[in-house]
C-alpha cells in the first residue's frame, strides 16, 4: 500500500486531496514559498471533503471500517494508555486462547483488569489469532480472569472486537455454547465494575461474551450485532444467490441498526466515543486518547457508587432492554 495506508473507495475523494496536500508541503519545505498559499487552501478543502465523506456514512460504510485492518486493536489501546500491563495465560483447564488478551495493569492511577478480542494485524498473527474468533478456553480464561477481579475488588475493561465465537467443531466438542453462557451468568452478578467498549466489530455471542457491564461504550465506527450484515443478507436473499446475497448486505445493515449512533437511540449502549476524523485506524495516538477519556470518566462515576447499588443497575439495565 501506499504511505497513506489502505483505504476504502468510498475514502479514495479524501486521500486524493491529502496526497495533493502532501506534495504541496514538499515544494514548501524544500524552499517553493510560492506554493504556501495554495497549500492553505487545499488544507480548507481537506476539510470539507472530510466532512462530506465521514459525515454521511451508510451503516453498510461504517461495517466496513469497524473493520478496516489498520484499525487499532485490544493491544494498541493497552499500549497507549494502561502501564504496567503483565497479560495472565491460560483458562486453567484446556490450554490459552490467543484470541482473547487479558491482564492486569493501572489506568489512571487505579488497578485494572483489562480482557479483550485480538484480531492479529499481520497474516500469521491474524492465523495466531484465530482472527479474534475466541474459542471455549478464551472465554474460559476470562471467566478465571473475571473472578480474580472480582476478589480483589479491580475494574474490569473489556475491548469487544469479533465477528463471533468461533463455530469450529473443535470448539463446540470442548463447549462454545456453555462458555459463552457462562460468561454471561458470571458478569452479570459479578460483584465489581465493569466497562465494555465496542472497539471495532462486535458480532454474535463472542461479544455479548465480553458485553454484560455497567457501561457499554462504543466507538463511533464500530458495530455491535446479532449477526453480521453478509449473513443476514444470505439467510434472507438465499445462500443459492451468493451474489445477490452481497448486494442486500447494505440494506441488511440498515435494517439491523448496527452502528453506534443507531444503538444509542435505542438505549442499547451508553456512549458513543468520538473518533478522529476519518476514524480511529487514521490516527491511533488521537482515538485512545479521545477513548481514555471517556474511559475515565465512567469509571469514576461507577467508583462513586456502592456495589450493591451497581448490581442492582446493571440488573435494571439488562431487564430494559426487551420492551424498547
Amino acid at each position: 500500500m501506499s504511505e497513506f495506508g489502505q483505504f476504502l473507495d468510498f475514502e479514495e475523494p479524501v486521500v486524493e486531496v491529502e496526497r495533493e496536500l502532501q506534495r504541496l508541503r514538499v515544494l514548501v519545505e524544500s524552499g517553493d514559498m510560492s506554493q504556501a498559499a495554495e497549500v492553505e487552501k487545499v488544507e480548507k478543502r481537506l476539510e470539507k471533503v472530510r466532512k462530506d465523506v465521514y459525515g454521511n456514512l451508510t451503516a453498510y460504510q461504517r461495517v466496513r471500517l469497524s473493520r478496516h485492518f489498520e484499525r487499532p486493536f485490544t493491544l494498541d489501546y493497552i499500549d497507549r494508555f494502561v502501564d504496567g500491563f503483565v497479560e495472565l495465560h491460560g483458562d486453567r483447564v484446556f490450554g490459552d486462547d490467543p484470541a482473547i488478551v487479558g491482564g492486569l495493569g493501572i489506568f489512571e492511577g487505579q488497578r485494572v483488569m483489562v480482557i479483550g478480542h485480538q484480531r492479529g494485524r499481520s497474516t500469521q498473527e491474524r492465523l495466531k489469532r484465530n482472527f479474534g474468533m475466541s474459542r471455549p478456553e478464551g472465554n474460559r480464561k476470562a471467566q478465571r480472569l473475571f473472578k480474580l477481579a472480582e476478589k480483589f475488588e479491580i475494574p474490569l475493561l473489556l475491548f469487544i472486537d469479533t465477528q463471533g465465537a468461533y463455530p469450529g467443531l473443535d470448539a463446540e466438542a470442548r463447549g462454545q455454547a456453555e462458555s459463552i453462557a457462562k460468561n454471561l451468568m458470571v458478569l452479570a452478578g459479578l460483584r465489581t465494575r465493569i466497562i465494555s467498549i465496542v472497539i471495532g466489530e462486535g458480532g454474535s455471542g463472542g461479544a455479548l461474551a465480553l458485553g454484560v457491564c455497567d457501561r457499554l461504550l462504543m466507538l463511533e465506527n464500530s458495530i455491535y450485532s446479532v449477526i453480521t450484515p453478509e449473513g443476514c443478507a444470505s439467510i434472507l436473499w438465499g445462500k443459492a444467490e451468493a451474489e445477490t446475497a452481497l448486494e442486500h448486505a447494505a440494506e441488511a445493515a440498515d435494517s439491523l441498526k448496527v452502528t453506534a449512533p443507531s444503538l444509542a437511540t435505542t438505549g442499547i449502549i451508553d456512549e458513543v466515543v468520538s473518533e478522529p476524523p476519518g476514524g480511529a485506524h487514521r490516527d491511533r495516538d488521537s482515538a485512545a486518547e479521545l477513548l481514555a477519556r471517556s474511559i475515565a470518566r465512567h469509571l469514576a462515576e461507577l467508583s462513586s457508587l456502592g456495589l450493591d447499588e451497581i448490581l442492582e443497575r446493571r440488573y435494571q439495565k439488562f431487564r430494559a432492554i426487551g420492551p424498547m
